[in-house]
């Protein structure tokens, strides 16, 4: 079966024959122009997986090229090569959207891998832009490492499990929990039902039973009329709870016999109500650690966690880092209509090499600031240090940095300030609350929202 289906532009006959002959025995069809005019004709009559452009040739400019397809709404990846190629070049053509630059004379293993990586990225990019379609959502499953190949088949087998099978979704903070409920529903054959969702922490313990199961008109005070719980208005379909592991334990048992019976009964009323619900919970809790110290019911979380899956951190996907980088980095220069902005490659390493505590979601308000505060069309290693924060010598011996905010500093002034304490105590949460002179649950809850955890794995991530 073939690799792809290539385009070589070069004026050059022995080179064009050459890498004929080279990618030809690696399984590619390829095809071949001696100039921009046979290769635009080329392009007219049929469709490439992948392009290599000679920068300049008798008849054009390779670079010009590239811009007349891009004009065109072509996505077509392009490779540029050129024996004699300058900054400005190089500059214009990834400005453009050119995959790589390449520089003559040519390393058949470098470009091979070159074509077998823009294949790999196209691929994953056009299976995350379908799952896209399905869900509304963009961004948060982009990426083709192994880790999101894995959940992504985890998904569509979950997605073709039984209709009532629940799902248990489990992963640190920003890792996209929500986005895989509902690209479970929109696989499912619950898709054309509704989907809701509900926050079982956003929600006050005195008003969830409500929320969850509805109401009868005069059943406490304020509830003037009748009203449908999230149960009933997801019948038919897919109720996402998501923060189940913060749900009280009184309601945590009054959900357990809803999955056992698959009926409920509203606040206040006495007829007994059947839905069709599949569940999908999710927590960034160590539930088997809430379930030991009793702040979790065993019971429930065998009930939930029919099909477990677990979302992988972005630090354990980092070759994922530039895809989605990229990804924002569009959306967020169309949002602030600053066209044409890049990363140098300095800059992408500077993220790669980050560990990103909020994951995902992170990094997309991290290329957002970059968009917002960066003066110039190119985002350098120097502007990542400085919106990264932490990673750059504070001026002047002191915390200020001109252009971050306030809020910004202080966070990462409280981050260093519980990382070297949690380091100077072991890990060990109690005794660091006890050293710093906090409440025990004031530092869980600072620790949570850094992105924190002790060595010992008592404070949580989401």
């Amino acid at each position: 079966m073939p690799r792809g289906h290539v385009l070589v532009l070069d004026d050059e006959r022995a080179i064009l024959t050459t890498l004929q002959k080279a990618l030809s025995l690696e399984g590619y069809t390829v095809d071949v122009a001696g100039g921009v005019g046979v290769a635009e004709e080329k392009l007219a009559k049929r469709s490439y997986d992948i392009a290599l452009f000679d920068v300049s040739l008798p008849d054009g400019d390779g670079v010009e090229l590239l811009q007349r397809i891009r004009t065109a709404g072509s996505e077509l990846p392009v490779v540029m090569m050129s024996g004699h190629a300058t900054i400005d070049a190089a500059v214009r053509a990834t400005r453009l959207g050119a995959i790589d630059f390449l520089e003559k004379p040519l390393s058949t293993d470098r470009l091979l891998l070159v074509l077998d990586n823009t294949l790999r990225l196209v691929r994953a990019e056009a299976e995350a832009k379908a799952l896209r379609t399905q869900t509304g959502q963009v961004g948060e499953l982009i990426g083709e490492s192994r880790a999101m190949l894995d959940l992504r088949e985890q998904i569509a087998r979950a997605a073709k499990a039984t209709a009532t099978a629940t799902v248990f979704v489990t992963g640190e903070r920003g890792t996209g929990k929500e986005l895989v409920a509902r690209a479970i529903h929109a696989a499912s054959r619950r898709a054309r039902g509704p989907l809701e969702k509900m926050n079982c922490a956003a929600v006050p313990s005195e008003l969830i039973e409500s929320e969850m199961f509805g109401h009868e008109a005069g059943a406490f005070t304020g509830a003037t009329k009748q009203r449908r719980g999230k149960f009933e208005r997801a019948s038919g379909g897919t109720l996402f709870l998501d923060e189940v592991g913060d749900m009280p334990l009184a309601m945590q048992a009054k959900l357990l016999r809803v999955l056992q019976e698959r009926e409920i009964e509203r606040v206040g009323g006495h007829e007994t109500i059947k839905v069709d619900v599949r569940v999908v919970a999710a927590t960034n809790r160590d539930i088997e650690a809430a379930c030991r110290e009793g702040q979790f019911r065993p019971d429930l979380y065998d009930r939930l966690n029919v099909l477990p899956l677990s979302l992988p951190p972005l630090r354990a996907r980092r070759e994922d880092i530039p895809l989605l980088a990229r990804h924002f980095l569009a959306l967020a220069t169309q949002a602030n209509d600053r066209p044409g902005m890049a990363f140098t490659s300095g800059g992408m390493a500077m993220l790669v090499a980050y560990s990103f505590p909020g994951n995902v979601r992170e990094l997309r308000n991290i290329i957002e600031r970059l968009v917002i505060l960066t003066p110039d069309d190119t985002i350098d290693e120097g502007d990542v240090k400085v919106c990264l924060g932490g990673q750059q010598a504070p001026m002047k011996g002191g915390l200020f940095r001109p252009g971050v905010p306030f809020r910004v500093l202080a966070e990462e002034a409280e981050r260093t300030i519980l990382e070297e304490a949690l380091g100077h105590h072991g890990g060990q949460m109690a005794a660091t609350a006890r050293g710093l002179g906090l409440e025990r649950s004031h530092l869980y809850k600072k620790c949570k929202a850094l992105g924190l955890r002790g060595d010992k794995g008592e404070a949580d991530e989401e």
